[in-house]
């Protein structure tokens, strides 16, 4: 079977997510989420990739990454991470076959509040899930890491972060974040946002056509939907095709949610 073409527009925010094979829970286990870290540590390390946020559920990830106009840098930690990752658990397994579903999916998300909403998105992800009440007590996902930066192993580009958000002061960056969370809490969560995970942009309407026009003849068919300052880029035939490597993405419907696009980060 012929692989998707790589698609690739520089110097953009992605909201990467990578399901297991199947949907199987083969991150079940605390050590195969942990080892995944380690490796996304090392594609960090190695490659300089810029890590925004993240989460490690049982059977998918999510990750909030910058390209810095560097052609090669998502792709090869992409391939650092997955392939090693399931490599070792095959290993200990003694399992054969693939431990991913094809390839990721990437969104490009634009500056402002589209930004933080996909930011926060992630750090729910599994409150939706129902599997914990509030995201400090998941321990494999960028809250406590944005909440309490570390001094070593650091995988999130704190300041980066926080000029990204708006902040030119990370400690007022993370009170907000966790103001913005506790908000959402306190609302509910109880549908899903699909363009997280079935876009290939997500943004202004100024922001799509600006994606449209460096797609060039790859945005054929592709349409933008949306109202007011909300809006996203569709494949409307194959969803997942084209950005960064992308041939399918399988996230799924359920457990994740919606809300309103100024509610919750109108104070910035």
């Amino acid at each position: 079977m012929a692989r998707a073409k790589r698609h690739y527009i520089p110097g953009q925010i992605w909201h990467i997510t990578h399901r297991c094979h199947k949907r199987e829970f083969l991150l079940k286990l605390a050590k195969d989420r942990r080892r995944w870290l380690q490796w996304l540590y090392q594609a960090r390390k190695r490659y300089e990739l810029t890590i925004l946020n993240y989460t490690v559920t049982s059977n998918h990830i999510h990750m909030l990454v910058m390209d810095d106009n560097l052609r090669d840098v998502i792709p090869k930690s992409m391939q650092l991470v997955a392939g090693r990752s399931g490599q070792e658990y095959n290993q200990r397994k003694k399992r054969k076959g693939a431990f991913w579903e094809d390839r990721y999916h990437a969104t490009a998300i634009e500056t402002d509040q589209h930004f933080l909403r996909c930011l926060v998105y992630i750090d729910l992800n599994m409150v939706r899930a129902g599997v914990v009440n509030h995201p400090s007590e998941w321990t494999f996902g960028g809250y406590h890491e944005i909440q309490k930066p570390r001094r070593k192993c650091v995988l999130i580009a704190y300041q980066k972060l926080a000029e990204l958000s708006g902040f030119d002061n990370y400690d007022r960056f993370r009170d907000s974040h966790k103001e913005w969370v506790e908000e959402l809490l306190k609302d509910g969560i109880n549908s899903r946002q699909s363009e997280w995970t079935e876009s290939i942009a997500v943004g202004s309407e100024s922001f799509i056509e600006e994606i449209k026009e460096k797609l060039n003849v790859r945005a054929k068919g592709r349409k933008a939907i949306g109202a007011g300052t909300a809006f996203q880029l569709r494949e409307p035939v194959s969803r997942y095709n084209a950005v960064l490597g992308i041939k399918k993405e399988d996230i799924g419907h359920e457990n994740t949610y919606s809300w309103d696009i100024n509610s919750v980060f109108s104070r910035g």
